[in-house]
């Protein structure tokens, strides 16, 4: 038995350049889908350093403490760059000893700042002067080194102060925290699961096919050991070693196209996530099962293709040549998926995360089954055609004979199409429920800054006259509270009419006006700032009005002043809430905004205003379906290509030799094409089938109401078809070369 593997594994490598041609493909086929295991499996120890090393940054908790020698102040100052988070801190050292942040050699001292390489490209290119202004005009002094960034491309900065004071900063003596993250809820869970099942199973059902490469020679190859002896379990036990040689040089082309790949992966940022090569590195037990589950897989569709197959010594019979393919078989799979997610109906909110596996099993079963039907579609629909270009007769009567090696080329991204439309559906369905209005009028305005100042009315000027900016409005809020009710606080809000009406309907507003909207206070009471010497008396003719949300959907009650009726001067530093009207024309708009905030005050706060708000974790999760689906795109375009190449060199002596009969190129171009669009838009009409009903069941999983998003459909389906007609262009170089007379030539 051992002398048979092993003449098996020989016959991988030693069959001449027919031969190494082969394992080549085989090899390269399943070296790309063991490559994207070993990265799936890398994408949770990922995470996982990206957040251990946030958390190793956080300052760290305690109680109050004193200023002393090893203590630091720092404080927040996050902004953004052109639509990417920047992760910025201000801090001012209270000792000799203050610990640094991870990442820094030194702290930096007023007038310093040290960035992340990312942030320091920006600064030297040509976007520099854009971002500049945030950091006050400090020298940068160093690099932010890897310990101290989530990614590498993370845009960074530490900023040096002398100002800094404790009213504005924390005080700390370390860095590191852990707070434990809020557990995923049984919705989320889901979506989990089913991305997980999504985006591997196009990888497994490429694998499946990768290991079947050559299929064909391989088996008239047995056909050659029967006839000197060999009986059929000998031809089967050397068709094992053979499958088994191949894919293990395909795991070894997948351990080296993965280590080679993350040496990429810090080169590549999507949707703002970024990780270090470092990062990307599986877990030993995912590694060996990776290593081990290959080539048994292999082996195993090499049995269970041979079952099909006849090889006696004078040829090879298959038994299937000429026989209508089964049905009630193939929708064994799909039924068992629906048996298993049946119990599930409407019971998936309450049972928690109990029934993930039962959810993947039935999700991948329903799944599974476009590829036990494909070939039985394509085998009754291509049956009776007839007639028609002799480009198109020859493809048809290839399909005929053989319709399961192209079904094999689509069964990826069939199921990839499906998978998709069945997740989108679902997302549709509940994106409400981790979706709120936030009551903001973008018409009114689209950014918001709030900045302490002690020139509010100043600083409200400047940021009107920055450029992106077409006009800016605001009023001046202090806090005071109603003498003789120490325990009640009262907000006042200073500004013209025009300002005010943000704010409140203030109908017939003068300057010297003021207006009451809170049932807490009333005209004659006599308000404190602070101090005896900052003392107000609402005006006796004060107007009671109705508030109104402001442009930031935010409703500030309390007491309303024009600046006649209430001195700024003497209230000391206030706080100015600025609403901003952005030039829709200019993409750097909120960029400037962002930098006349920051010349204001680097503690200024500026926000983006947008009617909806979504919440953070199911936009990471769908940030990750998102990036994954990509990733998965790319597999499916370049195992397509693969399978194709080698679909086509298996018939390279046929092609050159109905060329030098007198076919012409452009026919047998056009044959390809078509053997290649027929099982593909089969596949994507059974996919958008199987997707609808993957995902019907899934929202009656979370009693969610069955829509249908047709413009996902659409998108998923146009998608696919972009891919194969890449895949097809691309192959077509290769055909014109394999139709050339040398492909005549045999040994």
């Amino acid at each position: 038995m051992i002398s048979d593997l092993l003449m098996g594994a020989r016959l991988a490598f030693a069959g001449g350049r027919d031969g190494w041609t082969r394992a080549v493909l085989t090899a390269l086929g399943v070296g790309i889908g063991v490559a994207m295991l070993l990265l799936a499996a890398s994408v949770p120890g990922a995470l996982d350093a990206r957040q251990a090393r946030g958390d190793a940054r956080d300052a760290a908790s305690g109680p109050p403490r004193p200023a002393g020698p090893d203590t630091l102040l720092i404080t927040a100052a996050e902004t953004e760059f052109r639509g990417v988070p920047v992760h910025g801190r201000i801090v001012r050292a209270e000792g000799p000893r203050a610990p640094a942040p991870p990442g820094l050699a030194a702290l930096p001292r007023a007038g310093e700042v040290v960035v992340s390489p990312a942030l320091r490209d920006i600064l030297d290119s040509g976007d520099g002067p854009l971002f500049a202004p945030r950091l006050g005009g400090a020298r940068v002094t160093g690099t932010i080194g890897d310990d101290g960034l989530a990614g590498p491309r993370e845009l960074a900065f530490y900023l040096g102060s002398d100002t800094l004071d404790e009213e504005r900063a924390s005080r700390v003596a370390g860095f590191g925290s852990h707070v434990p993250g809020e557990p995923f809820g049984p919705l989320l869970m889901l979506l989990v699961v089913i991305i997980f099942v999504v985006l591997l199973l196009p990888i497994a059902v490429f694998l499946g096919a990768a290991v079947r490469f050559g299929g064909e020679r391989r088996d008239r190859r047995m056909a050659a050991f029967r006839l000197v002896g060999a009986d059929r379990r000998m031809t089967r036990r050397i068709a094992a070693g053979e499958a088994a040689a191949a894919a293990l040089l395909g795991v070894a082309v997948g351990g080296l196209l993965f280590a080679l790949g993350r040496q990429l992966v810090p080169l590549v940022t999507l949707w703002d996530l970024s990780v270090f090569a470092a990062d990307v590195r599986p877990g030993l037990t995912a590694a060996l099962v990776i290593t081990l589950a290959v080539p048994t897989l292999a082996v195993v569709v090499s049995m269970i293709a041979l079952r099909r197959v006849a090889i006696e010594p004078l040829g090879v019979a298959r038994r299937a040549t000429g026989a209508r393919r089964r049905l009630w078989w193939r929708l064994i799979l799909p039924l068992l998926g629906l048996a298993l997610l049946y119990p599930l109906l409407g019971n998936v909110r309450d049972s928690g995360s109990d029934h993930q596996y039962q959810v993947a099993a039935g999700a991948t079963l329903l799944l599974i089954g476009a590829v036990t039907l494909l070939p039985w579609l394509i085998d009754l629909v291509v049956r009776g055609m007839r007639g028609g270009a002799v480009p198109w007769q020859l493809a048809v009567r290839r399909l005929q004979v053989d319709s399961a090696t192209s079904a094999r080329l689509v069964n990826g991204i069939a199921v990839a199409v499906a998978g998709t439309i069945g997740l989108q559906m679902l997302f549709a369905g509940v994106q409400h429920e981790y979706r709120q209005d936030t009551g903001a009028d973008t018409s009114r305005a689209q950014a918001f800054v709030q900045v302490m100042t002690g020139d509010g009315a100043g600083t409200i000027a400047r940021l009107a006259a920055s450029p992106g900016i077409e006009a800016a409005s605001g009023t001046l809020q202090a806090v005071a509270t109603p003498a003789g009710a120490a325990d009640r606080i009262v907000e006042v809000h200073i500004g013209d009419c025009a300002d005010l009406a943000e704010l409140a309907y203030v109908d017939g507003c003068r300057d010297g006006d003021a207006f009451v909207s809170d049932a807490d206070v009333a005209p004659g009471d006599r308000l404190s700032f602070g101090s005896d010497d900052r003392e107000w008396t609402v005006p006796a003719g004060a107007r009671r009005v109705e508030v109104r949300e402001d442009p930031a959907g935010w409703v500030r009650g309390g007491v309303l002043a024009t600046p006649s009726a209430l001195d700024t001067g003497r209230l000391g530093t206030l706080t100015a809430n600025v609403y901003v009207r952005l030039d829709r024309d200019d993409p750097d708009a909120i960029e400037h905004v962002r930098n006349a905030a920051a010349t204001a005050s680097p503690f200024a706060y500026v926000g983006t205003l947008s009617e909806t708000q979504e919440a953070r974790r199911f936009t990471n999760i769908r940030r990750g379906l998102y990036i994954g689906a990509v990733v998965t795109l790319l597999l499916v375009g370049a195992s397509l290509l693969v399978g194709v190449l080698e679909h086509l060199r298996e018939r390279r002596r046929l092609l050159a030799m109905l060329v030098a009969v007198g076919t012409r190129r452009g026919t047998l171009a056009w044959s390809v094409v078509w053997q290649t669009v027929v099982p593909v838009v089969l596949g994507l009409a059974l996919a958008v089938v199987f997707g609808l009903a993957l995902g019907a069941v899934l929202l009656r999983m979370v009693s969610v109401t069955i829509s249908v998003s047709w413009s996902v459909v659409g998108l998923s389906v146009a998608l696919a078809v972009a891919v194969m007609a890449a895949v097809t262009l691309l192959s077509l170089p290769p055909l014109w070369r394999l139709m050339r007379p040398d492909g005549l030539r045999t040994e």
